[in-house]
C-alpha cells in the first residue's frame, strides 16, 4: 500500500511540473498571437500570466513593455524594459526602445552610454542605431552655444 501512494505521489507530481512547463509557454505564444491581432489587452494579461510562471521570462516582459509604448505608458514601457534587461543583457531591441526612451527624455548621456552596448551586441537592428546617433547629434546641445 505504501508503495502504490508513493508512487502515485511521484507520478502526480511529474505530471504538475509538466503541465506547468507547458502553461507556461501556452500562455507566451497566446499571448504573442493576440498582440499580433492587436488585441492588446488580452496580451498584456496572457504575458503577465506567463511571467507569475516564469518570472525570468526576459520575451514577456519585452511584451509588455511594447505594449505600454502603444498605449504611451511610458512608466510602465521602462520598468518592464529594465526587468527585461536585467535577465537578458544583451536584448538588443530593448536597448533600442531604452535608448528612444532616453532620446524623448532629453537624457544624452544615457543614450550615448546604451549606443555604446548596443554596437557591441548589435545583430539585426544596427541601422536604427545610426539613426538614433543622427538624431541625438542635431539635437544635443553644443558645449559653445548659451
Amino acid at each position: 500500500m505504501y508503495k502504490i501512494l508513493k508512487l502515485t505521489f511521484i507520478f502526480y507530481l511529474i505530471s504538475n511540473i509538466f503541465n506547468i512547463s507547458y502553461s507556461n509557454e501556452n500562455f507566451f505564444k497566446k499571448g504573442v498571437g493576440y498582440y499580433e491581432n492587436k488585441k492588446y489587452e488580452e496580451a498584456r494579461f496572457m504575458f503577465e500570466r506567463s511571467i507569475v510562471f516564469n518570472p525570468k521570462n526576459s520575451k514577456s516582459y519585452l511584451y509588455l513593455a511594447k505594449i505600454y509604448n502603444i498605449e504611451e505608458e511610458q512608466e510602465k514601457e521602462e520598468k518592464n524594459l529594465e526587468s527585461t534587461l536585467l535577465i537578458e543583457p544583451e536584448n538588443e531591441e530593448a536597448i533600442l526602445m531604452s535608448m528612444k526612451i532616453a532620446l524623448k527624455k532629453s537624457n544624452y548621456l544615457k543614450v550615448k552610454e546604451l549606443s555604446k552596448t548596443f554596437t557591441q551586441i548589435c545583430k539585426k537592428l544596427c541601422d536604427e542605431n545610426k539613426d538614433i546617433l543622427e538624431t541625438l547629434a542635431n539635437i544635443e546641445p553644443k558645449n559653445n552655444e548659451s
